[in-house]
């Protein structure tokens, strides 16, 4: 692992930069989910429209707690801590005052503690980031930093380079609260 480069795409994020990063399966788009220009950009990047909310991914479960009301799923808050850290991205209570960038139209907030290393790293020193795949909106997701310059040229502040993890599709998404799969995995 680069040291060098997780710096890098960590002072990016602090200066309210939106940046690329390999994730489990696919190169992700990312930024601090508290600055909503970067959000925006992001949005904008990807023509994807506001209402569809965005994911989180953290390295642990403390970077989320400002975002989530895990007290609010009861006996669901347990069988979404038991799969982290992991490729199964939550829709769980999120908390008052949680902006509409982040949950769309949604009741819920996408939350995710990784088990990528490169993910890990970088949360490590800027903590939650904004987790959407690094496409335009209807192409496929990228896999691989080329694909990513080739979607976005020079639009982003910064490309995390590494490879991704060992899924061929995009994680899973399950309601926290029923356990019901949203978005199956390979």
């Amino acid at each position: 692992m680069d040291r060098w480069h997780i710096d890098s795409a960590a002072r990016v994020v602090r200066r309210r930069g939106v940046i690329a990063y390999p994730t489990e399966a696919v190169y992700g788009l990312g930024c601090s989910p508290c600055y909503p220009e970067a959000v925006h950009r992001i949005l904008a990047l990807k023509r994807r429209h506001p209402a569809k909310g965005l994911i989180l991914v953290a390295s642990e479960v403390s970077q989320l707690l400002g975002f989530m009301d895990l007290d609010a799923l009861n006996d669901g808050g347990r069988r979404v801590l038991a799969s982290w850290p992991g490729p199964v991205t939550w829709i769980v209570p999120s908390r008052p005052g949680v902006p509409a960038w982040l949950t769309g139209a949604h009741p819920g907030l996408a939350v995710r503690v990784s088990a990528h290393p490169l993910v890990r790293a970088l949360c490590d020193r800027v903590g939650a980031l904004i987790s959407t795949s690094a496409n335009p909106e209807g192409a496929r997701p990228a896999r691989d930093a080329r694909r990513v310059r080739a979607y976005f040229d020079d639009a982003l502040d910064y490309i995390l380079p590494g490879a991704v993890g060992t899924l061929s599709r995009p994680t899973e998404i399950r309601e926290a609260r029923s356990g019901a799969v949203l978005r199956p995995s390979a």
